[in-house]
This record gives C-alpha cells, sequence and structure tokens, in this order.
C-alpha cells in the first residue's frame, strides 16, 4: 500500500521558503461531480478534477470530492452505488504489484511467487515474470471491482524493477506487466491508472488513463508527470510531509488534482483547490 521506497531526495530549501513566502491556500473548493461516461464508454478522469483517497478507517461519503479511490476488498457494493447515485465516480484501489497475506485471496498466490517485503507489514513483491499465473489471479480481482459498480482501478506497487523484490526484474519485465494490467481492466470496462512509475510514463501514458502520484514535490520529479495532463488525462497527487502551502501553486499550475494526506490514508484532508 502507498509509496514504494526510494532513495531520499529533497525538494531545495530555497524553492521551498520561496514557496511558502508567497502562497496561501483558500477554503476548500465548492463540490464538483464528474461527468458519467456515455452507455458503453470508459470514463476518463480530466485534470483537476477534485478528488478524496481514503483506505483505512469508516469510509466518510460527506467528502466534497468528484471521485473517490477507495480499497476494493472492504469497500461494499452497496457504498459504490450510495457513491455513484450522489454523482461521485468510484475508483478501486487493489496492489498488484505485491502480495499482502490479509487479502482473502491470499493463498490463491503460490509461495514461489513472493519476494521480499515492500517495507509494509505483511506485504511482499510479486515475480511480475509469471505473467500465465498473475493473469487469472488479478482478473478476479478486477471482476470484483467491476461487478461492485466501479469505474476505474488504481492497481499499485507498479514499479517492483525498481526496489530489491528478490528477482532480478528488468525494466522490460515491468512493462509487459503493466500493460497486461491496463489491458485486463480494460476488457472490463475500467478505466485504470498508473501508479508512481515516473521511469516508464513516457511509454505507458498511452496505455493508462489516469496517474496516482505520492510525493513527487519532496522527490522534485513532479513534471514528469505531466505527459498525462498534456493528454488530458489526470494527475491525482497527494503529498505527505510539510505544508500545501508550499506546493500547491506550482500544482495549479500543472493541473494536478493534489490533496495534502495523512500516511495512514485515513478521511483527513486538505486540498489544493484549482486555480482560477
Amino acid at each position: 500500500m502507498r509509496r514504494s521506497f526510494r532513495c531520499g531526495r529533497v525538494l531545495p530549501l530555497a524553492l521551498l521558503f520561496l514557496l511558502a513566502a508567497c502562497t496561501t491556500v483558500g477554503p476548500e473548493p465548492p463540490d464538483d461531480l464528474a461527468p458519467a461516461p456515455a452507455p458503453g464508454e470508459r470514463w476518463q478522469p480530466r485534470p483537476r478534477v477534485s478528488w478524496q483517497w481514503q483506505l483505512t478507517g469508516k469510509l466518510d461519503t460527506s467528502v466534497k470530492a468528484a471521485v473517490y479511490d477507495v480499497d476494493g476488498f472492504n469497500t461494499t457494493k452497496e457504498q459504490v452505488a450510495g457513491l455513484k447515485n450522489a454523482g461521485r465516480r468510484t475508483i478501486c484501489y487493489l496492489s498488484t504489484g505485491a502480495w499482502e497475506d490479509f487479502r482473502p485471496d491470499a493463498g490463491d498466490f503460490p509461495k514461489t511467487m513472493l519476494g521480499e517485503g515492500n517495507g509494509w507489514e505483511g506485504e511482499r513483491w510479486l515475480d511480475i515474470r509469471r505473467l500465465s499465473e498473475l493473469e487469472p489471479l488479478i482478473a478476479k480481482r478486477f471482476d470484483m471491482c467491476r461487478d461492485k459498480g466501479f469505474e476505474a482501478v488504481e492497481p499499485d506497487n507498479m514499479d517492483g524493477y525498481r526496489n530489491k523484490t528478490g528477482f532480478p526484474l528488468t525494466a522490460d519485465d515491468q512493462l509487459k506487466y503493466n500493460r497486461l494490467i491496463a489491458k485486463l481492466a480494460h476488457d472490463r470496462g475500467l478505466a485504470v491508472g498508473l501508479k508512481n512509475d515516473l521511469d516508464q510514463i513516457p511509454q505507458l501514458v498511452g496505455d493508462f488513463d489516469f496517474a496516482v502520484d505520492e510525493q513527487c514535490f519532496e522527490y522534485d520529479e513532479c513534471e514528469r508527470l505531466t505527459p498525462f495532463i498534456t493528454a488530458g488525462k489526470a494527475v491525482f497527487h497527494v503529498e505527505y510531509e510539510g505544508r500545501i502551502g508550499q506546493w500547491c501553486p506550482r500544482s495549479q499550475e500543472l493541473q494536478f488534482s493534489s490533496l495534502q494526506k495523512k500516511y495512514e490514508l485515513g478521511a483527513w484532508r486538505q486540498v489544493c483547490p484549482p486555480a482560477g
């Protein structure tokens, strides 16, 4: 769940002080609703759409956000229907690159497919080279998302090749797997987001419908996400450290959908409202 671990880099202090000196963040913007797709068409979130990302705690459906990104296993079909009836679009969060021992289908994954821990309790990297074995397992999860009424999926841990997984994964292995994930989602009429994996955005922006990113300002890499914006696709972004006023103006310029969140990803959030 959440960030893949990377070598630490920090936003230059001079830039942080400059942004903090000239920035204020206004109140949460008024409610807005993302239009539903036409019958038979896949939903496509556009830049600057508002969103809420909640993966823990009791689901708060009172948040004024057009898009809800919530846990696919723990969110019920009735909750998804309630959000849809309120005009919200829904994204189904799943881990597709790492195994989680607390999921109901954990026993379906062969033990030989499980690698090193990814830094989160109960989670281990998957050997994504084993496409023929992984495909039916992930397809079953995507069927669950579709059957619950979700309109999109957020597949997490999609950059194992850049981490110590216990397997000799290559960039080509990751591209093949990520494209399989996109195909499985699209075959079910679901939109799909690219999670982190910034190095492969040029190759994958055409395969994915939006991006989900954590901490691109902390790591000074947000401009690498702009191909999604150029393509008319939303970038759903969060920061955990620092103050929202330090990075919100640049996020507005980039047309990101940005939030300040706490690491546990409960209901709490601060919004960087769209400019203008």
